[in-house]
């Protein structure tokens, strides 16, 4: 038995058939053999011989093909059809696509999946004899590269379903055109050419593109177009895509670059603003670099540029009206038209304003009146004024502020040679530092003043073509240094409080808050080589006036002079308080002196402050800057 199993493989592998196949068939030829001799009166040879007959009726088939077959009966749920084998094959009735006029006797191609089953069966397949059917015709366009009608039928991701000679097909969407497709669904239900660029047999799905045909077409317009290339051709093309440099623009199979700056004479945000998607436009060519196959194009080239002729539109003095388009720290740009900007500076926004920020008096998009201040054609800048629009307040100034009038004003800001006060808004006056105060000796208007502070002032002086108002605050009082000429005269005693130490000395506040100074060696009879060390700001000193200088309204004081004439014990308290090292009271002997010095060197030694109260009270000066229309 199993020999006779090798043989029958082995004739079957020879035969190019299925030994598996051929064996599980001769199995059942004996089966059956054997229960027909049970059941007859045949013998061997008898039953031989028919078997040969009837197997000569039957032809040799193939599974997995596709083979013409007879209709033998059709009823409501299939379809019987012989196709010459030893038992007829069903097919479903819903496979056939005709079966109104399908008969017995009709021939129809079918597909053989099967010649037996588990049940003995013969397994037929209409429809996928159909679809093979296609799939060859598919796989010859294939492979000649042939172009077949396709209908879009629906819109999945990614792309495009298509029929395809019945067979769906998938039509990527980078395939559909040469150009981004923006509406797919304006495809369905259209018949486009296409070409299988794609198969995949195992899973039996194809891949078809239209954009490959398109490219073909346009190779020849490619070329032609490269070759005839040439800086300032002019050329028409459609807008293929938008970006936020530029337009790139499909002049026929061969893309350019619109920069953005080409798009327009004028100011462009962005290139959409020009043109839309899809438009048909001119353009001419900038520049052409065949190596990288780089073309660069202009639009705005092909109009005259609006600066040729400024001077028939535009003319200084001239009222005209723009758009705020750009907005800077130091002002605005207006656009009069396409291609011409004029910039009015804050300086020219306002008379009495004090405008740090064009954002104060204009906005983006804002339609403004100006007046044309001045054209530099070469230069192709305008210089636009808005206050000029107004009358200008500074020439009335001289009537409303006549030297020598008073009035009060709020302290604006602080500056180290003086304070800006204004007067109304708009309208500054500088107190300089020394016209503050006739007694203090100021360092910074902040040791009296602060921002907002209200101040009265008297007019000085008014220059209306400088913008510049001088006040003065101290001139509201009588001079005293009149007064002071002989309440403070040389050789007349006093007292005074330290307010400030400075290295060459101290500053003194004298009974009649005027400031006098000690030099530093008025301070002690030895030589005192850190003043803070021995003296704090508000000690009360004896003094004596060495020098009074009624212009520079300076006194000049001693301490060393005043205690000459004091008793010996009140020396000793002034070096007791002030322990300068080696003093020597005036008048002292040498054994006093001696006693003195003992009993200043027991006495502790003061604590130092780490600044004196004025300044710690005096703030930092202010940052700032006398405007061209104020104080220059």
């Amino acid at each position: 038995m199993y020999h006779m199993e090798g043989t029958i493989m082995a004739e079957s592998t020879q035969n190019g058939k299925d030994p598996k196949k051929t064996l599980r068939q001769s199995f059942n030829a004996k089966r059956n053999e054997a229960r027909f001799r049970r059941h007859s009166d045949y013998s061997a040879t008898e039953y031989s011989d028919m078997m040969k007959m009837y197997e000569g009726t039957l032809g040799d088939l193939t599974e997995h093909e596709i083979i013409t077959g007879r209709v033998v009966l059709v009823n409501d749920d299939e379809v019987s059809i012989d196709i010459g084998f030893k038992s007829e094959g069903i097919v479903p009735r819903s496979e056939f696509a005709n079966i109104e006029g399908l008969k017995a006797g009709d021939e129809v191609e079918v597909y053989l999946e099967k010649v037996e089953d588990t049940d003995g069966k013969l397994l037929l397949s209409r429809k996928r004899a159909d679809f093979m059917r296609i799939w060859d015709r598919i796989m010859k366009s294939y492979e000649n590269q042939d172009i077949l009608k396709a209908k879009v039928s629906r819109r999945i991701k990614g792309g495009l379903v298509v029929d395809l000679l019945g067979l769906d097909a998938f039509l990527p969407g980078s395939q559909v055109d040469v150009r981004p497709v923006r509406d797919f669904d304006a495809l369905l239900g259209r018949e486009l050419d296409v070409r299988v660029v794609k198969v995949n047999h195992p899973n039996e799905n194809v891949v078809v593109s239209h954009k490959v045909l398109l490219e073909e077409n346009l190779a020849g317009q490619r070329q032609e177009i490269l070759a005839k290339l040439e800086k300032g051709l002019v050329l028409e093309g459609v807008v293929k895509a938008i970006t936020d440099f530029g337009v790139f623009v499909d002049l026929g199979g061969v893309d350019g670059l619109v920069h953005i700056t080409d798009l327009s004479w004028g100011r462009v945000n962005h290139p959409s603003e020009v043109v839309k998607l899809d438009e048909t436009i001119k353009v001419v060519v900038l520049d052409f670099d065949e190596e990288r196959r780089r073309i660069s194009l202009g639009l705005k080239q092909l109009t005259s540029h609006p600066w040729d002729q400024i001077d028939e539109k535009i003319a200084v003095g001239s009222k005209i009206t723009g758009k705020v388009v750009s907005l800077t720290d130091y002002g605005a740009f207006i656009e009069i038209e396409r291609g011409i900007e004029g910039l009015i500076h804050i300086s020219e926004m306002s008379w009495t304003q004090h405008v740090k920020h064009p954002s104060q008096v204009v906005s983006l998009g804002q339609n403004v009146e100006v007046q044309v201040l001045n054209i530099d054609k070469d230069e192709k800048k305008i210089s636009l004024g808005m206050k000029q629009l107004e009358p200008d307040p500074w020439s009335e100034l001289m009537q409303k502020y006549p030297i020598g009038s008073i009035h009060k004003g709020a302290v604006r800001n602080l500056a180290n040679f003086g304070v800006f006060v204004e007067l109304e808004p708009g309208v500054d006056g500088l107190v300089h530092i020394s016209d503050l105060s006739w007694t203090k000796k100021l360092r910074h208007p902040g040791e009296v003043l602060k921002k907002g502070q209200e101040l009265d002032v008297i007019v000085l002086g008014v220059e209306p073509d400088q913008r510049r108002i001088s006040l003065g605050h101290k001139q509201l009082n009588m001079n005293p240094w009149d007064e002071f000429a002989g309440d403070y005269s040389v050789g007349s005693e006093t007292e005074g409080t330290i307010v400030r130490i400075i290295d060459k000395g101290v500053v003194i506040e004298l009974p009649q808050g005027v400031d006098g100074f000690i030099p530093t060696s008025q301070l002690a009879s030895a030589p005192v080589k850190n003043i803070a060390q021995f003296f704090r700001v508000g000690d009360q000193l004896p003094l004596k006036v060495i020098e009074f200088d009624k212009e520079s309204k300076r006194i000049t004081l001693s301490a060393v002079e005043a205690l000459k004439n004091r008793s010996q014990e009140q020396q000793a308290d002034y070096y007791r308080q002030h322990p300068v090292p080696q003093s020597e009271p005036a008048g002292m002997s040498a054994d006093e002196a001696a006693a003195v010095a003992a009993s200043v060197s027991e006495a502790p030694a003061p604590e130092m402050p780490d600044e004196s109260p004025a300044e710690a009270a005096a703030p930092e000066a202010d940052d700032a800057v006398v405007s061209e229309e104020n104080q220059g």
